[in-house]
């Protein structure tokens, strides 16, 4: 049974981190539901809370899923969200994922799973820290790179938007996005719009 002790160190190490996992928290599943019916925390997913009330970020999705599945990476359209680049604005959370791994459980956010193997899913990751979680985001060119990969899923007049925006706004370099290009194999694909860029 749930003692006061146990919700109030429940409490005490959920307000350390803005998002937690139950399992880091030590103490009996009946302390958090008891808090979150008392409304000091809130469940932002399965086993995972934050203290009721913290302002959040507009990237606080992010760190939901990164709380979940820290080894995810977000990618494509949500990646080029945070990055600020083009005009997407996604209603789900692209998350990149190993290939072979068991893809996160969540209902809310919604997520759209990519899988990726090898170089082509450990190259260009970021850490950012969002709402006090650390989150792993692709960079700018591997996004890009990855949005030509993807060009059937979401389209090429989106990764050409991208391209063009990231290119003007001096966010990346021929190098950066060649690199990229050859890691995705789509360096043929891409070769076109970059002579273009360049003219």
């Amino acid at each position: 049974m749930a003692t006061k002790p146990a919700q109030k160190r429940a409490l005490a190490r959920a307000k350390k981190q803005p998002i937690v996992a139950a399992r880091n928290m030590a103490v009996h599943s009946q302390a958090l539901t008891r808090l979150v019916r008392e409304g000091a925390l809130e469940r932002v997913a399965r086993g995972t809370y934050r203290v009721a009330d913290t302002p959040v970020s507009e990237h606080h999705a992010f760190a939901v899923v990164a709380a979940v599945a820290p080894r995810s990476v977000i990618c494509l359209l949500s990646a080029l969200t945070f990055h600020g680049v083009g005009t997407q604005l996604p209603f789900e959370v692209w998350v990149a994922i190993e290939r072979g791994t068991r893809p996160p459980a969540l209902r809310n956010p919604p997520l759209r799973v990519v899988r990726m193997s090898g170089e082509s899913f450990k190259a260009g990751i970021e850490t950012h820290v969002i709402d006090g979680r650390k989150v792993r985001v692709y960079s700018v060119a591997k996004t890009i790179a990855d949005l030509f990969k993807f060009r059937n899923r979401i389209g090429v007049d989106v990764a050409i938007e991208a391209l063009r925006d990231a290119w003007q706004r001096r966010l990346v370099t021929v190098d950066e996005i060649d690199r990229h290009a050859r890691i995705c194999r789509v360096d043929r694909v891409m070769r076109p719009y970059l002579e273009a860029l360049l003219a």
